[in-house]
């Protein structure tokens, strides 16, 4: 069963990403990437608890990308969205690109987009996040 904080912490970082998405459609309105940052982060907090977020974001071996990641929200905050977006995007990729292979594999069996998973190309660019063999990936968190 699930808990309500992490059904909320999900409709939050729902809301994250929506205000990010409008937020890059209005030409990089910064009150609305902020707005976005701040229910994404909210959202990660409640959904995985906030334990294991402090956990997740001071880890040495990840600390290039957590640098990244915060200082692009840093950069939207002080009205700097375009650069602020493109560091925030790079923190991300670095700390989550173990598990886009992970996700890529688990989105193969859907039907509509399954055969575009499948496309050999597609496999190629995916694997090249996750560093190796499928024996070594796990999810980050």
């Amino acid at each position: 069963m699930v808990s309500d904080n992490t059904k909320i912490g999900t409709g939050l970082m729902f809301l994250g990403f929506t205000f990010l998405f409008l937020g890059v459609i209005f030409l990089f309105d910064s009150t609305l990437l902020a707005l976005g940052d701040v229910l994404f982060l909210t959202g990660l907090t409640l959904t995985i608890g906030a334990s294991r977020t402090v956990r997740f974001f001071s880890r040495k071996d990840r600390i290039r990308g957590i640098v990244a990641f915060f200082g692009g929200v840093a950069l939207v905050l002080f009205r700097w969205p375009v650069f602020g977006m493109v560091l925030q995007v790079y923190g991300l990729i670095y700390l989550f690109g173990q598990f886009f292979p992970i996700a890529a594999a688990s989105l193969k069996d859907v039907p509509v987009v399954g055969s575009i998973f499948r496309h050999p190309s597609v496999e190629r660019f995916f694997s090249s996040f996750g560093g190796g063999g499928a024996g070594g990936r796990r999810a980050p968190v």
